[in-house]
């Protein structure tokens, strides 16, 4: 598979601050990759210089082999979706998608045939004559996304794009977003501070903090074989534990409480239940150890145990992973 966009040996800073320090990456043709980070980690930024809304300081900026480091965004063959929609409230949907072919000059009968394509592709068919206070919050974002992709760029790079949405909205349009995704071919590049978003729609995650990628890999491999501590804690609930001079973690589904005395293979911590929240068909338990952690397990509701009882965690080794030193 070929190498859509390429970073050699980026950098930024601002204000001789450093946001994003030397790095290099690859973007493959037709992948689905996102940039997972807290806030202020530098995904963003990364975002802006792809796009050619920040130069970087150092190192160049490749878009399917060519250089495009300073180039305008315009003359990039990429397009980028907001947060916040940016539509054009006197326009109706279809005038909203049309714009950018209407500014390139595109004829008249292309123009209809890529919209009634895109139309079909994010179903706004029947909304396309109504204007933007008419339309949902998921709608809006729809008619942002075929504005994008009627102009069938090589990349299409999404900035938080379902994040002013609610839950519920949201867990449908990253469905429809990923298929979309796939069955268009284009590249996206996605940028969330939402571990399950990314784990939902991305091909691979590249997780970062402090503008650093601390981990490049499928959502599998990061869920289950998290590079170091950050990564562990960052994604997905986990209890990490030293043993020695080396550090583990384990997953709370993979930890199981019983009685105290009760024999047990592999590894086991004691403690006393600090707190039992009740989640629907699970119970989260909160475990303080006697070494002072504070760990984290599920059981299911029937047998929930009770504040200030003792227990025994147990798990199995093979459900440890190394984080190190």
């Amino acid at each position: 598979m070929n190498t859509m966009i390429e970073l050699k040996q980026i950098y930024k800073a601002f204000d001789a601050q450093t946001v994003i320090p030397t790095m290099s990456l690859s973007v493959l043709e037709g992948e689905f990759l996102t940039l997972l980070g807290p806030s202020g980690c530098g995904k963003t930024t990364l975002l802006r210089m792809i796009a050619g809304f920040e130069h970087p300081t150092e190192g160049a900026i490749y878009l399917a082999g060519k250089e495009i480091t300073g180039h305008a965004p315009y003359k990039r063959d990429m397009n980028l979706v907001f947060q916040h929609y940016a539509l054009f409230p006197h326009m109706n949907v279809e005038d909203n998608i049309l714009f950018g072919l209407k500014m390139k000059k595109i004829a008249a009968a292309e123009q209809k045939r890529r919209l009634q394509e895109v139309l079909e592709q994010t179903q706004l068919t029947s909304l396309r004559k109504r204007k933007p206070d008419q339309l949902s919050g998921g709608q809006q974002q729809r008619v942002a996304i075929a504005r994008a992709i009627i102009n069938h760029p090589k990349v299409l790079l999404l900035d938080e794009p379902l994040g002013a949405l609610d839950y519920q909205l949201r867990k449908s349009l990253q469905l429809e977003l990923k298929n979309l995704q796939k069955r268009l071919g284009i590249t996206f590049i996605y940028v969330t501070h939402d571990q399950e978003e990314a784990m939902t729609m991305s091909d691979r995650i590249a997780v970062m903090n402090q503008g650093v990628i601390e981990q490049l890999a499928s959502p599998e491999e990061i869920y289950r074989r998290p590079a170091n501590r950050f990564v562990a804690q960052f994604v997905g609930e986990n209890n990490i534990f030293a043993r020695g001079d080396e550090w583990y973690c384990v997953r709370p589904h993979h930890i199981k409480a019983v009685d105290t005395g009760t024999s047990s293979e592999g590894s086991s911590i004691s403690g006393t239940v600090e707190d039992a929240v009740f989640t629907g068909s699970m119970t989260k338990l909160f475990v303080r150890s006697d070494q002072g952690e504070r760990w984290t397990l599920y059981e299911e509701s029937y047998q929930s145990r009770v504040k200030g009882q003792s227990v025994k965690l147990i798990w199995s080794k093979e459900n440890e992973v190394g984080l190190g030193c």
